[in-house]
């Protein structure tokens, strides 16, 4: 495998300082590997899994197929879990005894999962089987480790799975609880409950499974962290067919994908701020639509660029899918009120009628409705661009928490039909209509994203405007904002750096 030093190859925060300047379209591709990404490399087959019920299916079958190696790296973890909760316990058990079942099969697999080590009091998954262990992972090749490599307050929030070094799954989906949901999102679906019986809220997410080296360069990033991590070592396993799972229909093939990361300076750590760097060339290059998906959208940088566009009365379309609801007062306090600011800083822009900022609801049978929680990372840009991974449109995903993006630029007229035909889908699935619905009134709406939405977005379950679309407020970032939401971590933390020998 590649040694520590990819880690130190970066990206500087003065990439972002161009917001500041005006823009100009980038000439060219948008993916220039050691400038926005690390490396891109070439993917047989890449899909992209919508909802964590198909991802976790197909991810079970990839694991029954594995023979060599399973790493599984995460901001949390529940081996509690049951990839397949609408199936009978025998055909689905819990993720844990699953793995442990797994290599006392096969002599020579070896399974290793890596967990933020904050997670144990910041994260929904049980915080026991982390800390003191747990039956299951009591076994010589079955590996768990706590990640305390990272500064005070940063989080370690890549969500990566590699088999065999062959298969990747790269999105914003931890193996843990709370994350399964079909695409139904129904307020009262018996499957999706907590320990105590109660619903958890209806989520939506969104990950990528690639092969082929692009999956070998994922698990390279994978062992890198974990070398940080533990000190061991991992080499490559030998190049093998992927453990692909068979009910699983690419969306491309033989694709390019670049893989984007975010880590802080720690250690022998150098930072690198790539994703970001990705995300603000892909969104400047926009000419006609940006689509995101995003749980928070906050950060300043993300504001610039979105703002000249709007500024710009030939500029694109902007439609946003965001979460509304905020989850404690330091989340609400800083995300939800920043994310606020930002969405009337961008209305009061000239040409504003070109963005749209919504939230999705489900009818709840009682005459209201509940809201999805948003939990996808993802940036289509026209026909051209597709980014899926872990990073957030906040501060902290710039430069302090380690993140992981895959992203895909076309080449080819299949390759950008396949990513109109993803962004269709999605909002479809917002919209509960059928996808083909969507892509006929988007031609008979001239291609205009927002009308084709507000034409179709008459039904129970649908899109609703933040309040932020019309209310009065403030438009800048809160007071606090650097120390809840900062953009790396606080130089005085460096005296606790971790030294290598």
């Amino acid at each position: 495998m590649a040694d520590v030093q990819l880690l130190e190859e970066t990206t500087s925060l003065q990439a972002l300082d161009a917001t500041r300047q005006p823009m100009r379209l980038p000439e060219g591709p948008i993916l220039r590997p050691g400038q926005n990404c690390w490396r891109v490399a070439q993917a047989d087959r890449a899909a992209v899994l919508i909802d964590g019920a198909p991802y976790f299916a197909h991810l079970e079958t990839a694991l029954r197929n594995a023979q060599r190696s399973i790493l599984i790296v995460g901001w949390d973890f529940d081996g509690s879990i049951r990839l397949c909760p609408d199936k009978c316990a025998e055909d689905s058990p819990p993720l844990g005894p699953l793995l442990r079942s797994l290599v006392e099969e096969r002599p020579e697999l070896e399974v290793r999962i890596l967990v933020w080590s904050v997670a144990v009091v910041h994260a929904p998954g049980a915080p026991g089987p982390l800390i003191f262990g747990a039956e299951w992972q009591n076994h010589p090749r079955l590996h768990i480790k706590l990640d305390t490599h990272h500064p005070l307050y940063a989080a370690h929030h890549q969500k990566i799975v590699c088999i065999d070094d062959a298969l990747a799954f790269v999105g914003g989906m931890d193996l843990t609880v709370e994350r399964w949901d079909t695409d139904r999102h129904a307020c009262d679906d018996p499957i999706r409950v907590k320990d105590d019986g109660t619903i958890y809220e209806p989520v939506h997410d969104l990950q990528m499974a690639v092969d082929g080296e692009a999956a070998r360069s994922v698990a390279e990033v994978g062992y890198c962290r974990w070398k940080f991590a533990t000190g061991e070592e991992v080499s490559l396993s030998p190049v093998s067919a992927a453990p692909w799972p068979s009910g699983l229909m690419p969306d491309f093939h033989n694709a390019s994908v670049a893989i984007a990361r975010t880590f802080p300076a720690w250690g022998e750590q150098s930072a690198v701020h790539e994703a970001a760097a990705l995300t603000l060339d892909a969104l400047a290059a926009a000419k006609k639509a940006i689509y995101i998906e995003a749980q928070y959208m906050t950060a300043p940088y993300v504001g610039d660029v979105l703002e000249r566009h709007l500024a710009n009365p030939d500029g694109p379309e902007i439609v946003v899918i965001q979460t509304h609801e905020s989850h404690g007062w330091a989340e609400e306090l800083v995300m939800g009120t920043n994310r606020d600011r930002l969405i009337r800083r961008l209305r009061k822009c000239e040409y504003q009628d070109r963005l749209r900022v919504y939230y999705p609801v489900i009818p709840d049978g009682k005459d209201g409705e509940c809201q999805v929680l948003i939990h996808s990372k993802l940036v289509i840009v026209d026909d051209v661009f597709l980014r899926i991974g872990s990073s957030n449109l906040n501060n902290r995903s710039i430069g302090l928490d380690s993140e992981c993006d895959l992203a895909i630029e076309a080449t080819t007229d299949e390759m950008k039909s396949t990513i109109v035909r993803l962004r269709d889908r999605l909002l479809a699935e917002h919209l509960e209509v059928d996808p083909d619905l969507f892509t006929r009134t988007l031609a008979d709406e001239d291609g205009s994203l927002i009308r084709a939405v507000e034409r179709l977005n008459a039904g129970k379950r649908g899109l609703r405007a933040f309040d932020a679309m019309a209310d009065d407020g403030p438009d800048v970032p809160a007071l606090g904002t650097g120390l809840l939401d900062p953009l790396e971590p606080f130089e005085p933390l460096s005296l606790f750096r971790r030294r290598y020998d």
